[in-house]
C-alpha cells in the first residue's frame, strides 16, 4: 500500500497525543537525500587529508559490505581511525559548514512536514542512524528533532581515539539502540512511528507499531508487501534539468534587457522613479515566467499598503524576482555600501536606486538610517530582508533590528511578507532555478505609531513569530486576519 507525506500528516494529526508516542527517523536516504557521509569523504578529500591507501580499503569495505553481504560495520571502523587525534571541535566545524553548503539542499522537503506534525502532537521525535553526530546534529536541530540515537564517537578530553562508543549502529544494533531509547523515555513502541528507507532497517522498522518504508530500497519494498508496511514515497529535492538551464539563462537575460529599458527611460525622461516603476514589475514577472515560476499568493490586498516596510525571508536569489513581481512599483532596498561596486548590482542599483547603508561608524550608519527614513515619508516603500543573509533552510533565522527601527522612526506600518519555498525551486547556493510554484503569503500590516525603543525586542520577536507561525502551518489563519 503507498501513502503520501499528505496521508501520513493527516494520520499523525488526527492520532493520538503525547510523549509516549515515539516518532523514529531514520537519517540517510530517508531525511536527506542520499548519504551525508559522502559529503564528508569528498571534503576530506578536497582537503588532502585521505590517502590512497585509506580510500582503496574504503572503497572495498563499502563494495564488500553491501553488495557482497560482508561484515557493514568494517567501513565504519575505518573511518573512526581516521578521525584520531582530530578534536571534537574541530570535527564539528566541519559539520555545520558542510550542513550548510551542502546537506541543508538534500533535506527532503516533505520530511520536514511529517516531522512538524509530529511535534505538534507533543510525540517524542527521533533520529535513529548508523552516521555520527557530527552528521546528523545540524539537520536534526533544524528540524526541531530533540532526540539522537546514533553511532558515538569516544573521546578523551576533547580528542578523539579514533573508536566508537557504540559500535555502529546498523541493521539489529540499530534496532536494539532505539529499543533501549524507548526503554528509558517511556516511549510505548507499539503505538509508535518509524520511518526508513534500507533494507538493513527492516528489523528496525519492525520494532514500532507503525512503521513506513520510506522511499525504500528495493529489498525493503519487498519486506513491506510481506509484513503489510505502508510504503511512503517523499518528493526529492528537485535538481536542475534541461529546462531549469534553459529558463534561468533566458529569465537571466530578460531581466537585465528589461531593467536596463527601464534604466534608458528614466535616464531620457529625467524620471529616474518613473523608470524604475515601468521595468521592476515587467522585469521580475518576465524572469520568473522565463524561468517557469509561478506565484500562488494570499493576502495580496495588503500589498497595496503604501508607504510601508517590507519584511520577507530569504532563502534563494529567486527572493529577488518574486519580490520585485509582488511589489512593482514605488519602493528600493536597503543594501549595505560593501555591495554598491558589485559588479552583479550595477543594472539593479541603476533602477532600483538603493538606500545604501554605511556601516563603517554609528553616526555613518545613523545618517543613512536618516535617508531612510527620509524616502519613507516622502512615500517610497523599503524592502527588507531582516534575516541579513540567505538561509540554507526554511527555517528562520535571527531578525535583525534595522528595519523595525526604520518603520518605528518613520511611523509607517511593517508588512510581513512570507516566501515558503524558494529554496526548494533554487537552493541558497544554485545558480540555477528550477520551474514551478512558490507559495507566498502576505500578512495584514503591523502599525508601528505606539512602538517605542524599550519594547523593540519583544515587537520584533511577535513579528518573527507571525513568519515562524504561517510557514509551520500553511496557509495559517493569521495570514488572512
Amino acid at each position: 500500500m503507498s501513502v503520501t507525506a499528505a496521508d501520513v500528516v493527516e494520520t499523525v494529526l488526527s492520532g493520538p497525543a503525547g510523549p509516549e508516542i515515539g516518532a523514529f527517523f531514520d537519517f540517510d536516504g530517508t531525511l536527506v537525500h542520499g548519504y551525508t557521509a559522502n559529503a564528508v569523504y569528498q571534503e576530506r578529500i578536497r582537503r588532502g587529508e585521505i590517502g590512497a591507501l585509506e580510500l582503496a580499503r574504503t572503497i572495498v569495505a563499502a563494495v564488500d559490505g553491501t553488495v557482497l553481504g560482508g561484515n557493514p560495520h568494517t567501513i565504519g571502523e575505518i573511518s573512526f581511525a581516521a578521525l584520531r587525534g582530530r578534536t571534537v571541535e574541530s570535527v564539528t566545524e566541519i559539520g555545520e559548514r558542510l550542513f550548510v553548503q551542502r546537506i541543508a539542499g538534500t533535506i527532503r522537503p516533505e520530511a520536514r512536514d511529517v516531522v512538524r506534525a509530529h511535534l505538534r502532537r507533543g510525540h517524542t521525535v527521533v533520529v535513529a542512524s548508523s552516521a555520527t553526530r557530527v552528521q546528523i546534529e545540524p539537520v536534526a536541530r533544524d528540524l526541531g528533532i530533540p532526540h539522537i540515537v546514533c553511532t558515538e564517537l569516544e573521546e578523551e578530553d576533547g580528542i578523539l581515539t579514533g573508536r566508537s562508543t557504540t559500535g555502529m549502529l546498523w541493521g539489529e544494533r540499530k534496532a536494539g539502540a532505539a529499543r533501549a531509547f524507548a526503554r528509558t523515555h517511556g516511549v510505548d513502541l507499539t503505538r509508535s512511528y518509524g520511518y526508513a528507507n534500507g533494507s538493513e532497517d527492516i528489523a528496525f522498522l519492525g520494532s514500532v507499531g507503525r512503521p513506513y518504508a520510506s522511499n525504500p530500497h528495493p529489498l525493503l519494498r519487498k519486506a513491506a508487501d510481506e509484513y503489510g508496511w505502508p510504503v511512503l514515497m517523499l518528493r526529492e529535492p528537485k535538481s536542475a534539468g534541461l529546462r531549469a538551464y534553459a529558463g534561468t539563462l533566458g529569465a537571466v537575460a530578460g531581466v537585465n534587457l528589461s531593467l536596463a529599458a527601464g534604466a534608458a527611460y528614466g535616464w531620457l525622461r529625467g524620471d529616474r522613479r518613473g523608470g524604475a516603476n515601468a521595468s521592476i514589475g515587467l522585469a521580475a514577472r518576465t524572469g520568473l515566467a522565463l524561468a517557469g515560476v509561478h506565484l500562488d499568493v494570499i493576502g495580496e490586498e495588503n500589498l497595496g499598503t503604501r508607504p510601508a516596510v517590507f519584511i520577507a525571508n530569504h532563502q534563494s536569489t529567486l527572493d529577488a524576482l518574486v519580490l520585485g513581481a509582488l511589489l512593482r512599483r514605488d519602493f528600493t532596498a536597503v543594501a549595505k555600501k560593501e555591495a554598491r561596486f558589485d559588479p552583479r548590482m550595477l543594472v539593479i542599483s541603476a533602477v532600483l536606486d538603493p538606500a545604501w547603508i554605511d556601516r563603517g561608524t554609528l553616526e555613518k550608519a545613523k545618517e543613512s538610517l536618516d535617508e531612510v527614513v527620509r524616502r519613507l515619508r516622502a512615500g517610497t516603500s523599503i524592502l527588507v530582508m531582516p534575516e541579513g543573509t540567505r538561509m540554507p533552510t526554511p527555517t528562520l533565522g535571527r531578525f535583525k533590528k534595522g528595519a523595525f527601527h526604520i518603520a518605528m522612526q518613520a511611523g509607517v506600518p511593517i508588512v510581513p511578507i512570507v516566501l515558503r519555498n524558494t529554496g526548494e525551486l533554487a537552493w541558497r547556493r544554485s545558480l540555477v532555478v528550477n520551474p514551478g510554484t512558490v507559495d507566498v503569503a502576505v500578512l495584514e500590516p503591523i502599525g508601528t505609531g505606539d512602538w517605542t525603543v524599550e519594547d523593540l525586542d519583544r515587537r520584533i520577536d511577535e513579528v518573527r513569530q507571525r513568519f515562524a507561525d504561517t510557514l509551520a502551518d500553511w496557509p495559517h489563519p493569521v495570514a488572512q486576519r
